[in-house]
């Protein structure tokens, strides 16, 4: 036996290597955002870790002793260490993750996907760490579990003794060992084991997942980059008002001392009847990989003014020499031709600029003529709007009666903003809708002051929706990894289980990196064709990939075929569930139910315990 290492001895090795490895992988990733390499901050971090880390040490120095006590071969005992390192590592993993998600939940908002990365994402590095300060005293950490003095063993030798199980002795007494039957409490034992090392390798597999994500947010705020530089020199989402009329008032008002005084204002003159009906035909723009989804309309809107002065409003202090009508738009550069307006029977031309800035900063004014007698009168208006933008067309309703009709021959709308339309139709040749808008569903009146009008509460309209939203779904997707994983790693233990031809960790994550780049190829074809058609060549790629490997091992077509109509099975019913939205939750359960039967089903004959009296079927 050697007394050299302790589980003190080891314990504090690793201790101090992890936190100087964690230390320099703060300072590396420090220099890499900052571009600066600081001292202070290797010195902080390496403090940090070791404070930190004190509760995974304690359970580390507590768990060793008890883990060598075990009858299993040192390399067994081996990977039980890992896997307790690796559980060690998970509460920190959670308290990151609860650091991120706690404060969200005092706003009313929950991000469980943030906190499954944070989990996977913190546990991961620091087993990493682990593992790499295990690995560099690999040979101290040998001799302990296997109380012997392995200082003739070369690191290499200790190695292959670790990963490569079947070496045979040199010694006659352990090559009679090795073959007598293995007995029954060794078998479970190596079955445990194996099980445990299968789900720390689930949750290993996981991590990749979490960088996948960040692939997925990267491409699609690439490809918002490239919609809103294309959509900058086109003309951007539009928001129209109007027409609507301000005129110049001098309102009277008490000081701080309680005295009256004359201030300068305007008033807005909201249209007493509003009718707009509108054609959008929208535009696909290739640009690079990606289409952008542009639009031109053709709008035509008439109405009338007919002014009804509220009681507060003395009409003698209002200057209408200088009353302009004005329409207001988000961006000028979707302006395609010039506007006139047709104002009590004056065509006038629309020219920039605004004198108040209730209905946004952009739009277009001209000088009208209008007077006390023909204000309270009924005056007529038409104009005809020729306007292109992206994506989006809104409208703020500026009158006291209002309709607007919209039509377009894109099958893929989406009604938005703070009102629906009274009536809709779509279909595969377009859409039609129509807004209805009285006085009561204003939430001000025809007459108001500036500075009084909150627009954000009132526009509505269309959003012109792209059917293909690859990136929405790869990473609904995404989320069922744990499933793929899992549900994959199941299928190979209860096959090596029911076959006895053992599956090597190093091939469980060959497998596990094929089911991983499943999304990559998911993503990466999804720009170029439908998602549907990207699902089916990724996954059928995948699932002949894992069943000729499981072809390979097991030396057998029809297992190669039980794996393919596995995987066929379960790529299919994420397909579904990704499909799915208000009903995915009951479909997801009740297919995982299913699954569970099966593999208890399939799994009811594996002699988990190696016992001779094992129990048959019925």
């Amino acid at each position: 036996m050697n007394d050299n290492y302790t589980s003190l001895n080891i314990t504090l090795r690793i201790w101090i290597i992890c936190a100087i490895i964690f230390a320099m992988g703060v300072s590396i990733a420090d220099y890499i955002l900052e571009g600066d390499l600081d001292l202070l901050v290797i010195l902080f971090s390496f403090i940090a870790t070791l404070v930190g880390s004190m509760p995974a040490v304690i359970g580390l120095l507590i768990a060793l002793p008890i883990i060598r006590r075990n009858s299993l071969s040192w390399n067994k005992k081996f990977s039980i260490f890992l896997l307790i390192s690796f559980l060690l590592t998970l509460p920190y993993g959670i308290l990151g993750g609860l650091v991120e998600i706690l404060p969200s939940n005092f706003i009313g908002f929950q991000n469980h996907s943030g906190f499954l990365s944070n989990v996977i994402t913190i546990s991961g590095v620091l087993f990493i760490c682990v593992v790499i300060a295990t690995f560099s005293i690999l040979k101290p950490i040998a001799s302990y579990l296997s109380n012997n003095d392995m200082s003739n063993f070369s690191w290499q030798n200790v190695f292959n003794q670790l990963f490569f199980t079947t070496i045979i002795s040199k010694t006659k007494k352990n090559m009679e060992t090795f073959q007598q039957p293995i007995p029954e409490n060794q078998h479970s034992n190596r079955i445990l084991i194996k099980g445990l090392i299968t789900g720390g390798l689930i949750l290993l597999m996981l991590i990749p997942t979490v960088y996948i994500n960040n692939l997925i947010n990267e491409r699609e705020l690439r490809q918002k980059e490239v919609v809103r530089e294309v959509s900058s020199k086109w003309s951007s989402a539009q928001t129209l008002a109007g027409p609507f009329l301000v005129v110049p008032y001098t309102d009277t008002v008490l000081n701080s001392d309680g005295k009256a005084v004359a201030v300068k204002t305007k008033l807005l003159l909201l249209a007493n009847e509003l009718n707009v009906n509108g054609k959008i035909f929208p535009e696909e723009r290739p640009r690079s990989i990606y289409k952008v989804l542009l639009y031109k309309t053709d709008i035509s809107i008439n109405g009338s003014f007919k002014i009804n002065w509220p009681a507060e409003i003395n009409t003698a202090n209002i200057d209408y020499a200088n009353a302009k009508l004005c329409f207001g738009l988000s961006d000028f550069k979707g302006i395609e031709e010039v506007i006139y307006v047709n104002f009590n029977n004056q065509r006038l031309l629309m020219k920039p600029g605004l004198p108040v800035n209730d209905f946004g900063d952009v739009g277009l004014s001209v000088p009208v003529n209008l007077t006390a007698e023909n204000a309270v009168l009924e005056i007529p208006f038409s104009m005809n709007v020729k306007i292109k933008g992206s994506e989006q067309l809104h409208f703020i309703p500026t009158s006291a009666s209002s309709k607007f009709q919209l039509t377009s021959q894109w099958p893929s709308p989406s009604f938005d903003g703070n009102m629906l339309p009274s009536n809709r139709e779509i279909s595969e040749k377009g859409f039609s809708a129509t807004w209805n808008i009285n006085n009561a569903n204003l939430p001000f009146g025809t007459v108001v002051k500036e500075n009084t009008i909150n627009i954000k509460t009132s526009d509505f309209g269309v959003s012109l929706v792209q059917p293909a939203d690859q990136y929405n779904k790869t990473s609904r997707s995404v989320k069922y990894a744990i499933l793929f994983i899992g549900l994959t790693f199941a299928f190979f233990f209860i096959i090596e289980l029911m076959q006895k031809k053992p599956f090597h960790p190093v091939q469980y994550v060959l497998v596990g990196l094929a089911l991983v780049i499943f999304y990559t190829l998911l993503l990466a074809i999804s720009e170029y064709i439908l998602f549907d058609y990207a699902y089916i060549i990724a996954a059928v790629a995948t699932i002949l990939l894992i069943s000729f490997y499981a072809k390979s091992h097991f030396k057998s077509w029809k297992t190669a075929g039980i794996f393919f109509t596995l995987l066929s099975c379960l790529y299919g019913f994420i397909f579904i569930l990704i499909r799915l939205e208000d009903t995915a939750l009951l479909v997801g359960s009740i297919g995982l139910f299913v699954v569970l039967a099966l593999v208890m089903f399939a799994s009811r004959k594996i002699n988990w315990y190696g016992s001779k009296e094992h129990l048959q079927e019925g």
